[in-house]
């Protein structure tokens, strides 16, 4: 195989070797002011918190104010330089926010698939992986003066409607998964140093946030009605693993308002919830002119300070736009809020660039201050991108099969399509410049001679000038690739789709060069969101098809990769593939997760929604096959019960216990499947374990719920026997109607791909509560 790396890369590995004399100037606390030295806020050896609150006492409100916006100001007189907040790090480190700048000694950075590809992966070390990568080269470009430490990112929103542009950004529609994927990112991106940061990471957008603007409803006036449960159930879970698990050091709070309540200025999501609840060591910031947005645009408060005053006493210590810093300190001349409210927001931010390491001193000598240019870009790096995008490409159909194909006997393959010869397309929205790129072309044409054909200008494809010429190309060929799908001017931030199908002739295209190949023909797809490909799943002519999301940098070689057969599918699709007739009369506003049969409300979901799909949720092929089977695992399982209520004692067996009475601890039902490859190549398997609650909920439980996964390489012909832990209070609750997380007792049915296996919940009771 020729080299995935690009002359940028090269440049990259002739920078200098010798940093470290060149870093940047301290950001406070710099060893030759002696004016700073000898403040407490300065001293290493004090306890943070000691530190933070020396360093709030000597400034005036004036000062504080200034500190509450993303591009806070200097305070000279203190020694502490101006930092720009605002910084990307969705896959790789990106400059969409003001704080990062590529050029100079650091061109570019490693561009990873977009998020909605790794979560096809369904593996948390790889994601975590991906994490320490964008840190490294976020803490090297820190470093180099081109880049801060806290980093917006990751969006753990739930991918609930198919058309949302901005569901490319986030791990899919399952909650446990966007919960998984969170914890493991922040990992990787904060470090495992203890209470030291790597760098910050914060997730977003809290909560309930995936409309953009559709059908002339945007995310600055929406008003997202939203049920007890579906906060509980599934809006509110990925954050709260972020937080628990994942330790992250911020949330980001939305623009709209849930039930109401701008979300920046509800202090039962912000203080109560995020802080109280959950413990959020760090800050929670808005997304960016939230503020502003529900003074203005929202009209919830009558003037500017009381709207500065509803967000800092609701829980939010910094502003990502100027609202704060022009309107606190006449909030606190009002008395519409207090300094000790101030300092409270500014103790949660000073904190952090604290347990960043920002107000000690020469940064060279800090853990990670010996990373630069040479640490960005490196052949690991981008080989992990590659490996990140082999893993994320999900295989939908192969017909007879017509995959892997053979370099000699497909020696001429015609590569079709708009997105055929794409490179930022791939690298999808908040992305940076990537280190270099290999298009599906040049991948392709590593393996064989490809006759290139675009069929359409653009994505859009709104004529079929061009298909005579594409279809001419398939009839010369062994093979015939089509590169078709959407980019970011179909799906984007600001942007929902109007509907699932492919945009304007693609369908067309597809169609006619499939019936003309003189070879087979695979359809491949970029997208961020599903596409409604009924057609080409149901044309015989067409034998293959691969979903490639967009797959970053290294998108175009791990597709041919892929398709030659030098590496093995074993992505899942992250979110539901539904038809075009599920969008039909489904507001994009209704956000209610659960079915009605009273109103015909489909549901949303694979957890709620029963009806027809294209594929559903997990679905994904290999080129070599996977039985399992259960080793081991248990039919009944006690749950020890604090106590009930005296009158309720002759039933608790037959009931949904409330988490918050069961012992939970590490309560856990421990399974082992024998996974054995039957086929005849090595394989990387996913495995994914559903649970069916007992039947008898009423209406308002899911039909089932992932409640694991694993990644297990098996050789051919070989067997790997894998534990999976299911935490019993966590993966086997459900929601009621109220919002109250229970533990139905009764048979619990585990679905591993065809096995399915019974557990019986029975409730032990340890005491009485009387009422």
């Amino acid at each position: 195989m020729a080299s995935i790396f690009s002359p940028l890369t090269t440049i990259f590995l002739l920078l200098p070797l010798f940093w470290g004399g060149e870093a940047r100037d301290p950001f406070a606390c710099d060893p030759k002011n002696a004016a700073t030295t000898s403040l407490p806020f300065c001293k290493v050896s004090l306890p943070i918190a000691a530190r933070v609150k020396d360093l709030i006492g000597r400034l005036t409100l004036q000062e504080k104010a200034n500190l509450l916006v993303n591009n806070a100001a200097a305070v000279p007189r203190l020694g502490i330089k101006g930092y720009e907040w605002w910084s990307e790090a969705l896959h790789g480190v990106s400059n969409v926010g003001p704080g990062t700048k590529f050029g100079g000694q650091f061109p570019a950075a490693t561009s990873f698939p977009q998020v909605i590809t790794t979560a096809a992966s369904f593996n948390a070390s790889l994601w975590e992986a991906i994490g320490r990568v964008a840190s490294d080269e976020a803490r090297a470009m820190y470093n180099g003066g081109t880049a801060g430490l806290t980093y917006w990112s990751p969006n753990v929103n739930i991918f609930r409607d198919p058309r949302w542009g901005r569901g490319q950004e986030t791990p899919g529609e399952d909650p446990i998964l966007a919960g998984r994927y969170a914890a493991s990112y922040v990992r990787g991106l904060q470090g495992t140093d203890g209470n030291r940061l790597k760098v910050a990471a914060s997730c977003k957008h809290f909560t309930a946030y995936d409309l953009d603007n559709w059908n002339g409803v945007d995310r600055f006036h929406f008003n997202a009605q939203v049920s007890k449960q579906d906060i509980e159930d599934t809006f509110n879970v990925p954050f709260r693993m972020c937080v628990k698990e994942g330790k992250v050091a911020s949330v980001m709070c939305s623009y709209n308002q849930v039930n109401g309540v701008p979300t920046c200025a509800d202090p039962n999501l912000l203080k109560r919830t995020v802080r109280g609840q959950w413990g959020l060591d760090g800050y929670i910031v808005s997304d960016c002119d939230s503020v502003g947005v529900f003074y203005t645009s929202q009209h919830y408060t009558s003037t500017p300070e009381e709207a500065a005053a509803d967000a800092i006493k609701a829980g939010l210590d910094l502003d990502c736009g100027p609202f704060l810093g022009q309107h606190t300190q006449n909030a606190v001349k009002k008395g519409l809020l207090s300094e000790a409210d101030v300092n409270g927001a500014l103790a949660n931010t000073l904190t952090v660039q604290m347990r960043l390491g920002m107000y000690d001193g020469e940064p060279s000598g800090h853990p990670y201050g010996n990373l630069g240019p040479r640490d960005v870009c490196t052949p690991s790096h981008q080989e992990l991108a590659l490996e990140a995008a082999r893993q994320g490409l999900v295989l939908l159909k192969n017909h007879r099969p017509s995959l892997p194909l053979s370099k000699r006997h497909h020696r001429t393959v015609a590569v079709i399509g708009p997105n055929s010869n794409v490179t930022v397309t791939m690298i999808g929205n908040y992305a940076g410049i990537a280190c270099g790129y290999t298009s599906p072309l040049q991948g392709i044409g590593r393996y064989a001679r490809t006759i290139h054909e675009l069929g359409c200008a653009n994505v859009a494809c709104t004529d079929d000038k061009q298909f005579g010429r594409a279809i001419n190309a398939a009839q010369q060929a062994d093979a015939t690739v089509l590169v078709m799908g959407l980019d970011q001017s179909i799906e984007a931030e600001t942007v929902d789709r109007a509907g699932l199908l492919l945009p304007g002739r693609q369908q067309d295209l597809v169609s006619k060069v499939a019936a003309a190949s003189k070879g087979p023909t695979i359809l491949v797809t970029m997208s961020g969101g599903p596409v409604d490909i009924t057609f080409a799943k149901n044309d015989p002519r067409i034998q293959g098809i691969l979903w490639a999301g967009y797959p970053g940098q290294a998108g175009g070689a791990a597709i041919a990769d892929i398709l030659f057969g030098t590496a093995i599918p074993g992505g899942k699709l992250p979110m539901t593939w539904y038809p075009q007739g599920y969008i039909r009369n489904l507001p994009m506003t209704n956000m209610a997760m659960l079915p009605s049969r009273s109103t015909g409300y489909p549901g949303r979901t694979y957890r709620f929604y029963n009806g027809p799909v294209v594929y559903p949720f997990g679905y994904g092929l290999s080129y070599t096959r996977f039985v399992h089977t259960l080793a081991s695992a248990p039919k009944v399982v006690s749950i020890p019960v604090d106590g009930h209520r005296h009158g309720n004692s002759t039933n608790i067996g037959n009931k949904a216990i409330k988490v918050t009475h069961a012992r939970c601890g590490k309560l856990s039902i421990s399974l082992h499947v024998d996974v054995k490859n039957v086929g005849s190549k090595d394989g990387t398997h996913t495995l994914l374990v559903f649970s069916a609650p007992p039947a008898g909920n009423g209406h308002w439980a899911p039909h089932k719920q992932l409640v694991a996964f694993e990644k297990v390489h098996v050789p051919a012909k070989a067997l790997q026997r894998v534990r999976v832990n299911i935490h019993v209070c966590k993966l086997l609750s459900v929601v009621d109607r109220s919002g109250t997380r229970r533990i139905p007792m009764g048979l619990h049915s585990i679905h591993i791909g065809d096995v399915k296996h019974s557990v019986s919940l029975q409730a032990e009771t340890l005491g009485i509560i009387k009422s």
